[in-house]
């Protein structure tokens, strides 16, 4: 068995500066959309995707590649 991480994509839109200090835990942004991938290669797809959309292009959105937990993957005898 190998670890596997597994991502999140995620559209938000920006906060206007009001203060000086970012908090996304108490006030994180609005997300738009949130899409999973399986490897850091597709995730970079889909953010690059996400990054040729005009709000995101005029920064009024931003897109962030997240790693969230690992999970297990059972490799077959031989293969591994």
């Amino acid at each position: 068995m190998t670890a596997m991480t597994r991502f999140l994509v995620v559209l938000s839109d920006v906060r206007p500066a009001e203060t000086a200090q970012r908090d996304e835990r108490s006030r994180p942004e609005r997300r738009r959309q949130v899409v999973g991938a399986n490897s850091r290669e597709a995730a970079d797809r889909i953010a690059g995707a996400f990054m040729a959309l005009g709000m995101v292009r005029a920064g009024r959105q931003r897109v962030k590649v997240i790693a969230v937990g690992r999970r297990r993957r059972v490799i077959p005898p031989g293969h591994g």
